[in-house]
Order: C-alpha cells, then structure tokens, then sequence
C-alpha cells in the first residue's frame, strides 16, 4: 500500500479535493496541516520548494504539488485508481 503524505491546510477546497480522492480510492496518507500564513509554511516549502498547498509525497514517484489538486487529482487515479 501507498506511504503517501499531503500537506494541507484546514478549510482548503482545493486540499479537500485531494483527500476526497484518497478516501475514494482507499489510499492510507498522513496529513500535514500547514499554518494558514505562508511564512510560517517552512516544513512544506522544503518539501516541496513552494509554499502553496495541496502538496502530495509520493515516496515511490516523488512530489506533486500544485494549486486546484487537479493535477494531484488525475495522478492519483492514474497510480492508484482501478
């Protein structure tokens, strides 16, 4: 099984998106809640060198990270889905 990880932020349609997605696909993930102040976001900026969410780590395939989770979205049905 996946040893996903999402760096998200509370109240985000976007992270939302994604972990909907998850739950969908029954794929476990641990979940990172980011502050809602960029510049406090530094564990997700190593990460992924940005501070925007949502952020995916895919230990087998590497980082997504992009605004709307479309991308995160169509990447985990690809890997993941049936």
């Amino acid at each position: 099984m996946a040893n996903l990880e999402l760096y998200e932020l509370e109240g985000c349609p976007y992270c939302a998106k994604v972990t909907t997605k998850l739950d969908e696909l029954g794929l476990d993930y641990e979940s990172h809640m980011v502050p809602r102040s960029h510049s406090e976001r530094t564990e997700v900026e190593e990460v992924s060198g940005q501070t925007g969410v949502p952020v995916l780590v895919d230990p087998d395939n590497g980082v997504g990270a992009e605004k709307g989770g479309t991308d995160i979205v169509e990447y985990l049905e690809t890997e993941y889905g049936s």
